[in-house]
């Protein structure tokens, strides 16, 4: 597949004139001046920018196109971890039952496991291995859960059937690998051409993260991960093995998410969304080996990209920046292009989480609030402005409620409190 952009070139900019800071994701150092140890694990601070100009605004959404859509929202239920909460996921159903789902929540290096019909605590662990740093991301792949750490190490536990059937805490999750492998490293490590340079005097095998693993994404074939060392790596979902690495921006890569047919998207903290494309079988897992062809660059961002999100149907791309706003990228001209056709405005702070449930789209912001977004006659509207949290709220996760007439979302903030929100969707015949 080829992508063409049709937005013009802007160099992202930085405004000094701001007075609103959050907390955003980290510029990496150069490789003549690395980082601190001590300064590892500590997220950067920067100026949140204006938002768009140039960008028409799409929540301009009129009445008639929603009457008959009315959100109610309730805060069901809160509850405070010992530190920030830096990741939320929900793992998938294992069968038709509800609460078979288990929301996975960390906090600092800590992974915390609940029920999500409960909200019982069921499991507890990485809580002994501080040197790992903070989880910043979760994914789940062949019935085993991924976590992405400050260490810039991707760690695969497997969860036993009998905690998804008892739930209780019992039965830990049991750590069955790091990544990369010791076997891949053995590997790769008498080849001389596998080493690289990571700073002035010292090499590296390229299968290795040299900064924190961002963000993950998982597809039947891949998983893919990315990293403040600015490169985009993938991994085999059966062996673990890294089959590829490519140098996905010149600053750090803060999120990538991939579509059903094999697109890839990368933000990084220059403002840029890279798409690329497997160059091989991305269908059959046995003849994946990783490469990976940039297609298209997406700029018009002003400021570092923190957050991306697809659409159900994947046809839509959401970004969410530190200019406040939420660009709407869509495919045009039978998927040839990707066009921006506009932004969602109205967060005061940096946009630092996305996620899509449903016909809905989710985001969080360093203004401390969550918003919900819905489209409808071309244009969207925010239908909810959730409130609460006394920090900025860095990630989300929810799922639709049995029969589709609603969601459960959860919010996690750095005040170290998760929120579980129930949005129900009900029909207005008022009108009828």
């Amino acid at each position: 597949m080829k992508f063409k952009t049709r937005v013009p070139c802007r160099k992202p900019s930085v405004s000094d004139n701001d007075d609103k800071n959050f907390t955003a994701t980290k510029i990496t150092p150069t490789p003549s001046s690395p980082s601190p140890p001590h300064e590892s694990s500590l997220l950067q601070t920067h100026s949140s920018l204006q938002t768009l100009p140039s960008v028409p605004s799409l929540q301009s959404l009129l009445l008639d196109d929603v009457d008959d859509l009315t959100l109610t929202r309730t805060l069901s239920s809160s509850f405070s971890l010992s530190s920030s909460i830096t990741s939320l996921s929900i793992s998938p159903s294992t069968s038709s039952s509800t609460s078979s789902s288990l929301l996975y929540a960390s906090a600092g290096h800590q992974i915390n496991v609940y029920d999500c019909a409960t909200l019982t605590l069921v499991d507890t662990f990485n809580g002994d291995s501080p040197s790992s740093g903070a989880v910043k991301s979760i994914a789940f792949c062949n019935g085993k859960v991924l976590t992405a750490h400050q260490d810039g190490k991707i760690r695969v536990w497997k969860l036993t059937e009998k905690l998804l059937e008892t739930k209780t805490s019992e039965q830990k999750h049991k750590q069955v690998a790091t990544l990369p492998t010791l076997s891949d490293r053995l590997m790769h490590y008498p080849i001389p051409k596998n080493h690289v340079q990571v700073r002035r005097h010292k090499t590296r095998l390229w299968l290795h993260h040299n900064d924190a693993v961002s963000s993950l994404a998982v597809t039947p074939t891949a998983i893919y991960s990315a990293s403040w060392d600015k490169t985009l790596k993938i991994w085999g979902p059966l062996d673990l093995k890294c089959k590829s690495s490519v140098t996905a921006s010149q600053d750090a890569v803060n999120a990538v998410t991939v579509s059903a047919d094999g697109v890839v998207y990368t933000a990084s903290a220059e403002g840029l969304i890279n798409v690329w494309n497997n160059i091989n079988n991305h269908n059959d897992i046995k003849k994946m080996s990783g490469g990976l062809s940039l297609i298209a660059t997406l700029e018009k961002h002003k400021s570092a990209v923190n957050a991306l999100a697809l659409n159900k149907d994947e046809t839509v791309l959401f970004s969410g920046a530190c200019d406040r706003s939420i660009l709407v990228w869509e495919r045009v001209d039978g998927g040839k292009y990707m066009s921006v056709s506009g932004a969602l405005r109205g967060h005061g702070g940096a946009i630092l989480s996305l996620v899509n449930i449903g016909d809905f789209l989710v985001s969080g912001s360093a203004d401390r609030t969550v918003r919900i977004w819905r489209r409808g006659g071309g244009k969207f509207k925010c239908l909810a402005v959730l409130t609460g949290h006394k920090k900025a709220v860095k990630c989300l996760a929810g799922k639709m409620v049995e029969g589709g007439n609603g969601i459960v979302l959860f919010s996690g903030g750095l005040d170290g409190e998760i929120r579980v929100w129930n949005v129900v969707r009900l029909i207005d015949v008022s009108g009828d």
